[in-house]
């Protein structure tokens, strides 16, 4: 049982953006917070891992803006996802945030590593519908290497929902030479099939894509020369999710 955070109505916002097939399923209005705990080798926005970085922007602000594509949103079955950074680097906004998009009539989706799970309060999680929920890496120690963090706290979130019964969809980004070992595949797709709240995998392949961001923050990209994960890789680690009994894509 975590305590109960008092929402606030004011946060820090890196952007916000309309995406189809990404972030939830149909078309989400999706809100990137700014701040992140991690320092993920691959990450695509490293200029959101300061909240000093964001917007200040109230929950209403937000809401403005999503209330436009409320019609087109529903039509697609879609919802509205907080996404960053790390949204629950800012547990209190996202709660409002969550709370809001909700009242508008739109399915919600909380995309996190989990790192920061403890401070997911209960009332933050009944306005989630969805955890779109990052596990890096199946060993300790890759899991540090990758992100300079624990593996543990993402577990023991991920156990917690499983509790709630609550929705999730995995994502396992494959890195050649990184994540892409079987034992590393096989220990989340082991812990994941034991949960029994997964609804489906989705194995992301590894792409230089954010690179230029971090060159503009005069950042070194430690993973420049990292090629893409060839589609036969990329299918041996859903085939091994898959036969842990989840659904891979």
């Amino acid at each position: 049982m975590t305590a109960v955070l008092a929402p606030t109505r004011t946060g820090s916002v890196h952007s916000w953006d309309i995406s189809t097939g990404v972030d939830g399923p149909g078309t989400r209005f999706v809100t990137f917070l700014s701040g992140c705990p991690l320092r993920c080798l691959y990450c695509q926005n490293p200029d959101t891992w300061l909240r000093s970085n964001g917007t200040p922007m109230s929950v209403d602000d937000v809401l403005l803006e999503a209330a436009k594509f409320v019609p087109f949103i529903r039509a697609s079955g879609g919802g509205a996802t907080i996404s960053g950074g790390e949204p629950l680097q800012q547990p209190e906004f996202a709660t409002s945030l969550l709370q809001g998009f909700q009242g508008l009539g739109l399915s919600t989706a909380l995309d996190t590593s989990g790192y920061l799970g403890r401070l997911a309060s209960d009332e933050l999680l009944a306005a989630t519908d969805l955890v779109l929920l990052d596990i890096k890496a199946g060993q300790p120690e890759t899991y540090r290497r990758l992100t300079g963090r624990d593996l543990k706290p993402t577990l023991d979130f991920a156990q917690r929902l499983a509790k709630r019964g609550k929705r999730v969809w995995l994502r396992y980004v494959l890195v050649p030479g990184l994540t892409d070992p079987l034992e590393e595949i096989g220990a989340v797709a082991g812990f994941a099939g034991g949960l029994g709240n997964i609804e489906r995998v989705d194995v992301l392949p590894f792409h230089t894509l954010g690179q230029s961001k971090w060159e503009a923050l005069n950042r070194r990209f430690v993973l420049a020369d990292t090629p893409t994960p060839t589609t036969e890789q990329v299918e041996r680690a859903r085939d091994i999710f898959r036969d842990a009994g989840l659904t891979a894509y």
